[in-house]
């Protein structure tokens, strides 16, 4: 695919935050969003949760499905961070082989990726719980819960692995921000 070329864009990227449910990916993203945006960056995130509402509708949590999802998902973050856009994308996406196909479909369009793990025990995110949806497993209510009865691979080598139990979130988007400008996205 060739990318329109617009004049002088900053440069783009993906920042794509893995991690199991309730780990604190989406509130990350968008404190991290609200600090970029003023300093005069050009943010969005894709939320997962919106993104299966819009874009994915009808997908369902089979393997299958859920790679279906993150490569839709990653092929508009390369569009819009070819375009000088930081796209933060708070996204599970729970197995490595999607999350390959997302970063080498960037490195072919020459598109920054950067794969952060945002590595939150199990017990933190059952904790925080956030939607509800270690209880409804635990209460037999619902199955396929990614990290409880369905597989969640975490990164091997991602190029930041941060840590937020027991940290404030303003804390852990300062570290991912400082990580973002050490690499040119900030």
């Amino acid at each position: 695919m060739t990318h329109t070329a617009y004049p002088n864009p900053a440069p783009g990227g993906t920042v794509w935050l893995t991690g199991l449910p309730s780990a604190g990916k989406t509130t990350l993203a968008f404190a991290l969003a609200e600090r970029l945006r003023a300093e005069g960056r050009a943010v969005e995130v894709l939320d997962g949760d919106e993104i299966r509402q819009f874009l994915s509708k009808g997908l369902g949590f089979s393997r299958e499905d859920r790679h279906t999802n993150v490569t839709r998902i990653g092929f508009v973050a390369e569009l819009l961070a070819s375009h000088g856009v930081t796209v933060l994308v708070p996204v599970i996406a729970p197995h490595v082989a999607g999350r390959e196909v997302v970063r080498d479909h960037h490195r072919r369009e020459g598109t920054a990726y950067l794969e952060v793990h945002v590595a939150t025990p199990m017990e933190v995110c059952a904790e925080r719980d956030v939607k509800g949806l270690y209880a409804k497993q635990a209460a037999g209510e619902i199955s396929g819960l990614t990290g409880v009865d369905d597989p969640y691979e975490a990164p091997a080598a991602p190029e930041l692995r941060l840590q937020t139990q027991g940290r404030a979130v303003a804390e852990s988007a300062a570290e991912l921000h400082a990580f973002l400008t050490e690499r040119g996205l900030a």
